[in-house]
């Protein structure tokens, strides 16, 4: 199999082989680098656990509605996945470490400055525009790049366990804020966030590498039949290759019954139980910190249940996996409003266990169909899919806090939300089954 340089050109003459004892010296980079890309996550995880738990005392503080805040959160999770595709672009043509490092920064001087926040235009720019850009080059285009390069063997299990990093940082940060909130009010967690952002970034910095190329080892589990992919190529614009990607995906039904439904996916889950469980278990009597406990035992579940999905996903067609977690995830939306009360009762214990089950159960299969269908390309379509994703999570989080000023419940945002999950299952079962042959996208630059 060919080589390329580093910078991304394949040079006149290949480098020498390793030796076997070399190679396998080198091999603790396959894990160095996932416990790397997973101790990211959690630190950019930080923020995305704390929306819901500084909901009630921003509005007594401040005086600002549900929607206000809501809208903040539509503006971070819109620019969560807006930036994704151009994200793994940038990673191609600067490299992941420099990209992760910027990011990291993003969201430690975003939550930092968040202390100082008076008018709600702050909270729209700092929690909206500063931390949403943040995260968004962190996002699951990130592990798409990872797993798309480092791994050919176990990437569903890869993918799946750096997708349950963002529920790890759930189940760290979630009770963590929440007790923090309840002594010192919002702010200190806030700098709580800053800090677990900024010990993230020397162990990305240290750890991360663009390819295996780079420390002498090929893709874990790569043949000659199936090398890989290559080391990027890194001239031309970032911006042009996520756009021509798209341009090209975008012809094709598989791409669209993707986004469709990972824009549902997003809409179910941090967009409407991420933003917004808390305060609904609060209307119903429940104390915000048992609520938020709620939460975080989803986060727990999540990282069993993602992990599994990854594990399922290197040995079931992902396309009926997906069927199965969009169909139940909506039956158990529906039930949502019965459950809700003063008191966690068995029925709320059952759902929060499932819902942590299903939570980022899709990541695996949507990861698997992309690089499978697309490539080389296959993360760069992630990242564009994963927008859609996040397209639904804005419009979640705004519209179920319009719905709760409006008609004073949230109960018809579960409704909603339950009928568009059943609409997923069937976009599932809609991508065209895979004959070996992939989707004609661009792979370099337009």
């Amino acid at each position: 199999m060919s080589h390329r340089s580093p910078g991304g050109r394949t040079p006149t003459q290949p480098p020498l082989p390793l030796g076997p004892a070399r190679v396998a010296g080198r091999r603790w980079w396959y894990l160095a680098v996932v416990v790397a890309a997973f101790l990211t996550l959690i630190g950019a995880a930080g923020f995305r656990a704390v929306p819901g738990v500084y909901m009630e005392p921003l509005s007594s503080e401040f005086g600002w509605s549900h929607g206000q805040i809501g809208l903040a959160m539509s503006i971070n999770l819109f620019l969560f996945g807006l930036l994704s595709p151009f994200a793994a672009a940038l990673m191609d043509r600067f490299g992941i470490r420099r990209v992760v490092g910027v990011a990291l920064l993003s969201v430690a001087a975003g939550s930092g400055l968040s202390v100082f926040m008076t008018e709600v235009w702050h909270l729209w720019l700092l929690w909206g525009v500063v931390i949403g850009s943040g995260t968004g080059a962190m996002s699951m285009a990130f592990v798409a790049t990872i797993t798309n390069r480092w791994f050919v063997a176990r990437r569903g299990l890869v993918s799946g366990i750096l997708t349950a990093a963002s529920a790890t940082g759930q189940l760290i940060f979630l009770p963590a804020v929440a007790h923090l909130v309840g002594l010192y009010g919002w702010r200190v967690p806030s700098l709580v966030v800053m800090a677990a952002a900024l010990v993230a970034l020397p162990i990305a910095l240290t750890l991360l590498r663009d390819h295996p190329a780079v420390v002498g080892l090929d893709p874990l589990g790569a043949t000659l039949e199936n090398p890989g992919a290559p080391l990027p190529d890194r001239t031309g614009s970032a911006a042009g290759r996520a756009l021509a990607v798209l341009r090209d995906s975008a012809r094709t039904r598989t791409f669209w019954m993707l986004a469709l439904g990972f824009a549902v996916c997003g809409a179910s889950t941090n967009g409407l139980i991420g933003t917004h469980f808390v305060p609904a278990a609060h209307d119903h009597g429940m104390p915000a910190t048992t609520a938020a406990g709620l939460l975080a035992l989803v986060g727990i579940f999540d990282i069993a249940g993602t992990v599994l999905s990854g594990w399922l996903t290197d040995k079931v067609d992902p396309r009926m996996l997906l069927f199965l977690y969009y169909t139940l995830r909506g039956g158990s939306l529906l039930l949502l409003p019965m459950l809700l009360g003063p008191e966690v009762h068995p029925p709320l214990w059952a759902f929060v266990i499932f819902y942590g089950l299903d939570w980022v159960a899709t990541v695996p299969p949507t990861v698997s169909l992309c690089v499978e269908r697309f490539g080389p390309a296959g993360a760069v379509v992630f990242g564009w899919v994963f927008a859609s994703h996040q397209v639904g999570a804005a419009t979640a989080a705004f519209g179920a806090g319009w719905i709760r000023d409006t008609f004073g419940a949230y109960d018809l945002a579960w409704i909603v939300a339950g009928g568009l999950c059943f609409l997923a299952a069937v976009f599932s079962v809609l991508i065209v089954r895979s004959t070996g042959r992939r989707e004609p996208v661009e792979v370099r630059q337009a």
